[in-house]
């Protein structure tokens, strides 16, 4: 066996770039959503010569690949289909941790290890454990599941998708008046490899948002896809207390079990692990 020719050296960011930080990404924010694009320290790559495919002889067969200079073109655009909202286009499980040693709220921490372990953890070739991170507003929950949906495009190349579900809501309302039907952001959201869903347990608790939210996961429990949330409620069983407009005062608060039924919460137990992030509220002005 004949060894090919070794190709020249494929195009790649420049390590020192202030734009990209090395990466060769650019992020910013085009319309409603987050926008990445290649950097332009990106040279032109001597490699493919801009055809994104490379030619070896080898054994007097030509062998055909894609270059490895599209990696980074190929998960911009995974990443531009993803959804992620535009005032989030510079969160990063990076840009967390400073958010933690700014602020002093070190009581966050546990939360960025356990998230970091389940990334660091996740392989795309096999079935994976889902993930919810709960608690109460302001403490980067939206945050930081933005930023493991950017590491999961841009380091593993997985296709995932955000979703904040009062948004997912307007869209399926919207297909209905335009007489589209359901069927076929419901089918992309069941078949997605990752599927975040933000505010889940938010609504007005209809049985058309119920029934919304149980097909969502009841299709991907029965086809193993790996699901994604945060949510505000408290990760324990139904507990049978009434929405907070309607409780009395003192009444019980409810629990996720209760906002998504106890049918959705069952499959959420065995499909995920939930993490808590606690600690001050990110939004609230310092030294209150």
């Amino acid at each position: 066996m004949t060894v090919p020719t070794p190709l020249p050296v494929a195009a790649s960011a420049l390590a020192d770039c202030a734009l990209c930080g090395g990466d060769g990404v650019v992020m910013g924010a085009r319309g409603l959503l987050a926008h990445a694009e290649l950097c332009t320290c990106v040279p032109p790559c001597g490699r493919c010569r801009g055809t994104g495919q490379v030619t070896l002889e080898q054994d007097g067969h030509l062998l055909v690949g894609r270059c490895v200079c599209r990696r980074t073109p190929d998960r911009i655009a995974l990443f531009n289909r993803s959804g992620v909202p535009g005032r989030f286009h510079r969160a990063t499980m990076h840009s967390f941790s400073t958010g933690i040693l700014a602020h002093g709220a070190h009581d966050k921490m546990p939360a960025l290890m356990d998230v970091s372990t389940w990334l660091g953890s996740y392989d795309p070739a096999t079935e994976n454990q889902g993930l919810v991170l709960h608690g109460a507003v302001g403490r980067g929950k939206t945050h930081l599941l933005i930023g493991l949906v950017r590491r999961l495009i841009f380091e593993k190349g997985v296709p995932s998708r955000f979703m904040e579900f009062s948004r997912l809501l307007g869209l399926l309302k919207e297909s209905y008046d335009a007489g589209r039907g359901s069927s076929e952001l419901m089918d992309e959201l069941a078949r997605v490899p990752v599927l975040a869903i933000d505010e889940l347990g938010k609504g007005r608790l209809t049985d058309w948002e119920l029934s919304v939210i149980d097909e969502i996961i009841s299709r991907r429990y029965n086809a193993m896809r790996c699901t994604l949330a945060t949510t505000n409620y408290a990760p324990r069983d139904p507990s049978g207390a009434a929405p907070a407009n309607l409780a009395r005062s003192g009444g019980q608060r409810q629990t996720l079990g209760d906002r998504v039924g106890e049918r959705v919460w069952s499959r959420l137990r065995q499909m995920c692990l939930f993490v808590e992030v606690s600690g001050r509220d990110f939004r609230a002005p310092r030294g209150s």
